[in-house]
């Protein structure tokens, strides 16, 4: 087990030449990444059942959870919100780097950055963290965002539920680079290699009530993706 992933749930297994010990790739992926999808499992007795579900996160390295955090949000009402307080969920978050053309079939790939976090979801009570994590929810998406917003109010925030899971127990993989086709493919011939994907965002459209030009923070979000594409060593 090394820093990233302390416990054998995390521990990579297959595909360890693939595995990423490194707790700043880590932070660099959940940073880069905008959409993380939640694990849990919901239902009572035989309706028991899993279910995996996308939402806006954000992350706080400063925060109270071992480890850093990871906010989720939802509506009081959400099943899978109530199902997953004081239970141990899991939360990945995946970025695709390009596509894997081999030779083969079996050889075909893809190029991504993912990682898998696991860990015991706490109910955010206190007001103070509750209001600072809805704040980075929304400037995850848009840095400076929130800022420039009105309060939210007693209803708005009645409504909402946070979850925290801490970012101690976690693993993370990736891929770069061409396919790893078998010498024999290779000497038949053949076309091989790999076409990047990047994720890019476009200009802002304002909507028909909008009378003022675009923020500089959000004109600031168009182009491509934040981080760059990792290269193979």
């Amino acid at each position: 087990m090394d820093a990233l992933s302390p416990t054998s749930r995390s521990t990579v297994r297959r595909g360890r030449n693939r595995a990423v010990g490194d707790r700043d790739a880590l932070h660099a992926l959940l940073a880069d990444g905008l959409v993380a999808h939640l694990g849990v499992d919901v239902g009572e007795g035989a309706d028991r059942h899993p279910v995996v579900l996308p939402c806006a996160y954000a992350v706080d390295l400063d925060g109270p959870d071992d480890g850093g955090t990871l906010y989720v949000h939802g509506s009081v009402a959400a099943r899978w919100l109530v199902g997953a307080t004081d239970a141990t969920v899991c939360v990945t978050v995946t970025e695709l780097d390009g596509l894997v053309l081999a030779r083969s079939g079996f050889h075909h790939s893809m190029n991504y950055r993912s990682a898998v976090v696991i860990g015991t979801a706490r109910l955010v009570t206190d007001d103070a963290e509750r209001a600072r994590a809805l704040d980075a929810v929304v400037d995850h998406m848009a840095p400076g965002r929130s800022a420039t917003l009105r309060p939210a109010t007693r209803k708005e925030l009645a409504a909402t539920a946070v979850l925290a899971v801490p970012l101690r127990e976690a693993s993370m993989k990736a891929r770069a680079g061409a396919p790893v086709d078998d010498p024999a493919d290779v000497a038949a011939g053949g076309w091989g290699g790999h076409v990047p994907v990047q994720r890019v965002v476009g200009a802002a459209v304002p909507d028909a009530d909008t009378r003022e030009p675009v923020p500089a923070h959000v004109a600031a979000l168009a182009g491509p993706s934040r981080h760059p594409v990792p290269q193979p060593a």
